[in-house]
């Protein structure tokens, strides 16, 4: 455009908004004019066809015999066609999953504004991937959208061949905790509308919050025996960026679920005081393992790199 440039802003407060700056060296430019701008997700793959119901019923029972205590699915989240495509070509791939984060980024906007709509559009290419290379598909699907639980499980399995779901117990948009009688039942009513869809056995990975919210480690332990006991296959105790992950911890929590857990890898850092891989957390006793947002970040890290050698910097 010449003398000006358009540009999405990040500082602006509303994500649906495109700013309309000159052309300055300086990072704290300020906009001059701001336009509406209604984010766009791509339109589902026309091409693809979700596997029948006997198929996804199959599909789903084999994937959850994937996650054994101490011999881990390892699952590398992806957040685009792309990403899927390279991650499943791989001999060690057995399934692909989405991480929510990853796919609001796609789009320029925060996971706590992803849309249920959005979300599945974001997610189509990945399945058409996965239905293409015979893999089981298990997605993000945050809190499950509020009161909309039922029809997001049928959604992710009917339009999407899905066969699990990451369900989170904090509300997505403010961080606060479900209450735990409603979290037990919200697993249950998960695993019910599958069963009702046809796919009996619908994997649940269960999210427990509490840790990461500033409760206590025992209490998202609770919470995580009483999810398995309302039949997820898996509790995701989601550990605090800023705190350091210690074995013993990690393995009090292994020990309390019997091994039905997912964990994450770390990297040694600031905060992390040792590096904790896949083999680790195997080792450990862990049942899954997944990476989160990770790739994506592996992925932007690497696009600023190469767009820095462009420039010259």
């Amino acid at each position: 455009m010449s003398q000006r440039s358009l540009l999405y802003s990040s500082q602006t407060q509303n994500p649906r908004l495109i700013c309309l700056s000159e052309p300055s060296k300086s990072p704290s430019s300020t906009p001059i004019t701001i336009l509406p701008f209604e984010v766009q997700t791509p339109p589902l793959p026309p091409t693809m066809t979700t596997p029948t119901l006997p198929t996804l019923a199959a599909r789903a029972k084999a994937f959850k015999a994937l996650h054994v205590p101490g011999t881990p699915l390892v699952l590398a989240n992806v957040h685009d066609a792309t990403s899927a495509r390279i991650v499943a070509s791989l001999p060690q791939c057995r399934a692909l999953a989405s991480a929510s984060y990853a796919l609001a980024k796609t789009i320029g906007i925060e996971d706590e504004q992803l849309t249920l709509d959005q979300n599945l559009r974001l997610l189509a290419p990945i399945a058409a991937v996965a239905h293409e290379f015979g893999l089981p598909f298990t997605v993000d699907i945050q809190d499950g959208y509020g009161d909309r639980l039922a029809e997001t499980v049928r959604r992710v399995i009917v339009e999407l061949g899905a066969v699990g779901v990451n369900l989170e117990d904090s509300h997505h948009e403010d961080g606060r905790m479900v209450g735990e009688e409603e979290a037990v039942e919200r697993v249950k009513r998960a695993l019910e509308v599958a069963r009702e869809v046809g796919v009996p056995d619908f994997v649940v990975n269960a999210r427990s919050d509490s840790f990461l919210v500033g409760g206590e480690l025992d209490e998202s332990i609770r919470r995580g025996k009483r999810y398995l006991e309302a039949g997820a296959t898996t509790v995701f105790v989601f550990w605090p960026l800023d705190k350091d992950v210690r074995e013993e911890d990690l393995k009090r929590v292994v020990d309390a679920l019997e091994g039905r857990v997912n964990l994450n890898p770390r990297k040694a850092s600031q905060v992390q005081s040792k590096a904790l891989t896949s083999a680790d957390l195997a080792r450990l006793g862990a049942a899954r393992v997944s990476v989160g947002p990770l790739l994506y970040r592996v992925a932007a890290q690497a696009l600023t790199a190469a767009a820095n050698e462009v420039f010259g910097v």
